[in-house]
This record gives C-alpha cells, sequence and structure tokens, in this order.
C-alpha cells in the first residue's frame, strides 16, 4: 500500500510537470503568425477582447489560453490603446509585452514647406488610415512638418497638432523679431513669409528676398510677388500655364501687382524658417530679384540693373525653348 501510494505520487507529480511544462511553453514558444501584422486595440479593450482579435488574426491558437496564461506571467500589466505590430511567429509572451509596452505603430503624414491649405486637406482626406470630416483649414494656420498619427486617429485631431505648432512657433518667435521687422502683426507675419517661401526654394536666401520685400513695403512699393496673382486662381495649387496678362491686371484681395501693401491674408502654409526670415530680414539696399536659372535669384538696387538681370534670364529661357 505505502509502495503504491508512492508510485502513485510519483505519478502525480510527473503528470504536474508536463501540465506545467506544457502550460510554461505554450507561453514562450512560436506561435502561428505566418507574417507581421498590425493590430489595433481601442479605447477600454479588455485582454478578453485583445485575445480574440489575436486569435482571429492568427496570431494566437486559443483566446482561453492566451487569457488564462496572461493573468499568471503577466500579472497585473494593462494593454495600451493603438496600433501595435505583431511580429512573425511571435510568442503569447512577446505578445503581451508588445501590447502593455506601449509602442504603438508611429505613422507620419508630412505637410512641406509653402503647402496651401487646400492641398494639406486633400493629403488629410486622401489618408484612408486616418478618420471623419474635416474643413479646409484657414491658409497659413498649419506649420510644415512631419506629423505621427495612429490609424483610425480622428484628422480634426491631427489638424489641431498642425495648428498648435504654428501657433507655439508664433508666439516663440514674434517677441524677438528685430526693428527692421515691417510687419505689424503676427498675422502679417504669416501672410508675408507665405510669400517669401513661395518666391525661392533656397533657404538660403530667406531672409534677403524678406529683405527686398521689407523694402518695398517701407517706401510704398508694390511687392508684385507672382504666386498672388495664381492663388485666387488655383487657391495655391500650380497653375500649370503661364500667367495672362488679364490675370496680372486683375484686381482683387490677393495680387499684389495690383495693390501697394499685402494681400488680405497668407496664400500658403509657411515655414519656421520662413516665418523667422520675415521677422528677421537682411538689411539690404536691394529692391528687385529675377531668377538666376539655377533655382536661385540674382538681386538688384536699381530698376536699370534689375532690367539687365531680367534680359539675362529672358536669354536663358529662349535657350531653353520656354519662350
Amino acid at each position: 500500500m505505502n509502495r503504491l501510494f508512492k508510485g502513485l505520487l510519483v505519478a502525480g507529480g510527473l503528470l504536474f510537470l508536463i501540465i506545467a511544462g506544457n502550460f510554461i511553453y505554450g507561453w514562450n514558444a512560436a506561435g502561428p503568425l505566418a507574417k507581421e501584422t498590425a493590430i489595433v486595440i481601442k479605447s477600454g479593450a479588455s485582454i478578453r477582447s485583445a485575445a480574440e482579435q489575436l486569435e482571429d488574426m492568427g496570431a494566437i491558437k486559443s483566446a482561453d489560453a492566451f487569457v488564462n496564461r496572461a493573468r499568471i506571467f503577466g500579472a497585473s500589466s494593462t494593454i495600451k490603446t493603438g496600433e501595435f505590430l505583431i511580429p512573425a511567429r511571435a510568442s503569447n509572451s512577446e505578445i503581451l509585452s508588445i501590447l502593455t509596452g506601449g509602442k504603438t505603430v508611429q505613422r507620419m503624414v508630412t505637410v512641406p514647406e509653402g503647402m496651401p491649405s487646400i492641398m494639406v486637406y486633400e493629403r488629410l482626406m486622401a489618408n484612408d488610415r486616418l478618420t471623419g470630416q474635416i474643413p479646409v483649414p484657414p491658409e497659413g494656420s498649419v506649420l510644415p512638418d512631419s506629423y505621427a498619427f495612429e490609424k483610425g486617429e480622428a484628422r480634426a485631431a491631427v489638424v489641431a497638432r498642425m495648428q498648435a505648432a504654428m501657433k507655439k512657433t508664433i508666439d516663440e518667435l514674434w517677441p524677438k523679431r528685430s526693428s527692421d521687422a515691417v510687419v505689424k502683426t503676427p498675422q502679417e507675419a504669416v501672410t508675408l513669409a507665405s510669400i517669401v517661401e513661395k518666391e525661392t526654394s533656397k533657404k538660403s536666401e530667406l531672409r534677403i528676398v524678406a529683405g527686398v520685400y521689407s523694402n518695398r513695403l517701407k517706401v510704398g512699393m508694390m511687392l508684385q510677388a507672382d504666386p498672388t496673382i495664381i492663388y485666387p486662381i488655383t487657391k495655391g495649387k500650380p497653375l500649370g500655364r503661364r500667367i495672362r496678362q488679364s490675370e496680372i491686371a486683375s484686381v482683387n484681395d490677393y495680387n499684389t501687382y495690383s495693390m501697394v501693401g499685402l494681400p488680405k491674408g497668407p496664400i500658403a502654409n509657411p515655414s519656421r524658417a520662413a516665418i523667422e526670415a520675415v521677422l528677421n530680414p537682411e538689411k539690404t539696399d536691394y529692391l528687385f530679384f529675377v531668377a538666376d536659372g539655377t533655382g536661385g535669384h540674382i538681386f538688384a538696387k536699381t530698376l536699370e540693373e534689375h532690367n539687365a538681370n531680367v534680359e539675362k534670364w529672358y536669354a536663358i529661357r529662349r535657350e531653353r525653348g520656354e519662350m
């Protein structure tokens, strides 16, 4: 009897070790997921609901087994909200670590320098990982940059971050403006910066172009910025053709060929660098500039010098077959 009892104890112990071993092995063994897959955990989700998602997507064999093991091995771990990448063959242990670690997938949307708001709107609406409707943001309210977002996030929330970044930038830079700054309000700064941004693609020229326009505003000259002709026609999108004489002469709230001073508002979303340039323009006597054929510009103090530079630019364009 004693021998039988001992035998039963040994057998029971072995059975327990086998069951425990399988329990632990099932927690750490490679999982069935064939390839890396994303999972979105919504706010308020429980381990149970997450486990059911994982089973449906083939990342784990059993939601019940995952939950039972998670309660023992995960102890007080709480799953986070967001989008997570589950690697191929990830174990139950690795999956719980991913869901409780909070390292979500970082997706990015980029607003290039000088992008008009209509194109910001179109870019956000075309992103099928974002949700909800938005209006076109007010021109000049968005700071060009790259912004992280999570799958399923509201477009309105992303726009709010873009606008908060612009406000923060203005609040920081406005008090640091130099005595040479011609703009009288932050809104004027954004408006002039948007023109400067559209006039040159070279960051090295931003302050000098800002200096030229500042000089023109000081002496009451028209800014005569081509992008201000285009804006009322396309809302800032590329025109795709040469500007017509009738458009140059058009009288509206933006065309700086038919008005003195700034247009009524921005014509694009200017970068931080362009805003800084307007608030700290280059000290210069230049009043004119024209393209030099290399992406930059040639600057001039007098109309005579400027006309000579324009002729050089026309010669380059004729050589290229553009005229």
